[in-house]
Parts: structure tokens; sequence; C-alpha cells
């Protein structure tokens, strides 16, 4: 990687990445197109390692004549792609927008790759590379004695987000066979971390139990997830781009498979041990059973032999190490959560999907 475009870098995981690979790459220049959604913010690349290296460009994916202006005046090589819309909610309640900016979004940036790249010679074909980052969701849902998804499980996306990015990953797929476009995809599993926004399960329980707010657990809680803490994600995805095999997707997760109230006592156990004094001990009492989503998918399991084999990636935040380190980053960032919980509709929504959710238990 020399010229980098990451795509949606304000947002969780890309302001993550941006940070890290500040940090192991100091001479890669990097562009962030991002169009700032509610779920992305300037406030998650502030004091950035090496701001000369870096430019930020406000603009949307989908905007093909930008796009390529991007990939021509900063002579790109490499496009980190983790623009999308991500939260299942709230593709329940509003689709259309995940099919435009996941599906369509992806195929604008293809088209734009597939012109400078190919068509114009823009850059020596052999040192280019297009990186998708896909979600465990594409796979379905896993009984309790099913194998973990392998980058071999056929899709079986069962929600609108599920099925918008599983579409994407099948245009990235198709324009490298088709067109010789050079590419790679990963399909990595639940992240968690500094920088979340606070709609997201663990950042969520984290906001509610400082408040004194319920906590709100889908059903009976024991839907089962891989958590990957997002700095191990931003390892591999750098590992894949510099070491794997253009035209292979690999699986990236945190080998670890709790239940979502797990997840949710846990977090408590660490707020009442860095809070002793709160009010609100022991947070557990906040936790509010109530209606599940409709289609939730009940367990997801990750096979990660291929990236450890071939890239000698594993994860090195232990899910308790993890946990840890981001109710501690969130009780230091107060400032931030505050200022994120103002950014354009998130407590409306809030209201409208958790108050009509009568309590269960």
């Amino acid at each position: 990687m020399h010229n980098v475009l990451v795509t949606g870098g304000a947002g969780f995981i890309g302001s993550n990445f941006i940070r890290y690979l500040q940090t192991a790459e100091s001479d890669v220049d990097i562009v962030n197109l991002d169009v700032l959604t509610y779920a992305g913010s300037l406030e998650n690349l502030k004091d950035l390692p090496n701001p000369d290296k870096y430019k930020f460009v406000q603009g949307d994916i989908g905007d093909d004549d930008l796009v390529e202006n991007i990939l021509r005046e900063g002579n790109i090589d490499t496009i980190v792609h983790f623009a999308a819309e991500t939260h299942v909610d709230r593709s329940i309640l509003g689709p259309a927008k995940f099919v435009e900016t996941n599906v369509m979004g992806t195929f604008v940036l293809l088209e734009a790759a597939r012109n400078y790249w190919i068509d114009e010679g823009g850059q020596n074909i052999s040192e280019v590379r297009f990186h998708h980052i896909s979600t465990d969701e594409v796979f379905g849902s896993l009984e309790p004695d099913d194998p973990p998804f392998s980058e071999v499980t056929p899709y079986a996306p069962n929600s609108p987000y599920a099925a918008s990015k599983a579409a994407s990953d099948h245009l990235v797929r198709s324009y490298g066979h088709t067109y010789g476009l050079p590419f790679s995809i990963t399909n990595c599993s639940n992240n968690y971390g500094p920088y979340q926004f606070p709609e997201k399960l663990i950042p969520l329980m984290i906001s509610n139990a400082l408040n004194g707010i319920p906590l709100p657990v889908y059903g009976d809680g024991k839907q089962i997830r891989d958590w990957l803490f997002v700095e191990d994600h931003c390892r591999a995805i750098r590992e894949v781009i510099n070491q794997g095999e253009s035209g292979e997707t690999y699986i990236v997760g945190g080998n670890t498979q709790p239940t979502n109230i797990t997840i949710v006592t846990t977090l408590c156990e660490i707020l009442d041990e860095c809070l002793p004094n709160s009010s609100f001990v022991p947070h557990e009492s906040l936790i509010k059973y109530v209606t599940d989503r409709p289609g939730h998918d009940r367990r997801y399991a990750m096979d990660i032999t291929k990236i450890i084999n071939d890239l000698s990636w594993t994860p090195k935040r232990s899910l308790s190490e993890g946990l840890m380190k981001t109710v501690e980053w969130y009780l230091d960032h107060q400032d931030w959560v505050a200022a994120i919980g103002k950014q354009g509709d998130y407590q409306d929504w809030l209201d409208k999907n958790y108050e009509a959710r009568g309590e269960t238990q």
C-alpha cells in the first residue's frame, strides 16, 4: 500500500483502521471518503498519529465522478471499502437505504476502480487491490450443532442488511473473475471497541448502564455471536491486503462465542468493578428482556483456520481483556459519547426501536 482510499473512514471500524494503519505504516498516504451519516463522525479522527499523510473528503461512494477523481488525483493503488449501512434493526425499518449504499455504492466503487486501474492503465494491475469488508451475517444462522462458518459456507442472508452485504460480496467477486480486478474479501464477526456508535449492543449497554437506563435484551438473550476486538480486525485487514492472495476470501473472528446475555452481564460486572460507588450497582438489575426482533439469527460461529494457516494471523485480545478495555475507553471519553449522541436521528431511532418492544420477563 502506498496511496490508500478508505471508504467510510469516519465510522467505527474505518476510523480505527486509519489510526492503526498510520501507526503500522507511517509512509502510507490515506484519503478518507465518508458522507458523514449518523454513524460517521470527524470526532473519531481527532489527534491522528500522522495527520500530514491524511486527507478527508466528504462525499458519497455513489457519486461516480467524485470517486473517479479521487482515484486519479490521489494515484490510488489500494481501496479499503468499509462504507456501508450496517445496523440490522435499521434495515428492518428502512431497507431501501441499505440497497442504495451497500449494493449500488459498491458497484460505483468497482466501476471507478476498473476504469482507472484497468481501462486507463492508471496503475500497474499487479500492484493494486480492492479490499472489501463484509460480515458473517451473509451466511445466515447456525443450529446448535452446526459447524462454524468458513470460506466455503453457502450464503443464506436473513435480513435486508445481510442480503445487501451478500449482494456486494458477489459484485466484488464478479469484477475479479470477469474483468481481472484484483480483490480480496474479509467476512468478519461482531466488532467491538473504541469509537463504536452507541446504537450497537456493547456501547448501548455501557451508555444505558451509566445513566441508569434499562438494558434491553432481545428475547431470551441466548443468541450466540463471535466477538472480535476492532484492533485485531484492523491487523487482519492489513495482513490480507499485504500478504493475502488476490481473489481470496478470509474469515476473521475473535474465536469466542458467548451468548448476548453473557456479554451484557459481563459488562455489568466490569462497571460494578470500575464504579463501585455508582447508585446503579449492581448494574445487572437494569437488565430488561424485550420482544425479540423479526428474523433474529440464533447463532454465529467462525472458523478462522484459513487466515491462521495462510497469514499467521490470530486475535491477540481475549474477550475479557477487550471488554475491560472498551468499558475503560467509554468511561474516559464521555465527551465523545455526548457529542455522538447529539448526531442525526440517534435518540429518535432509539425511541422508535425500543419503546415499542414490550418487556417479556
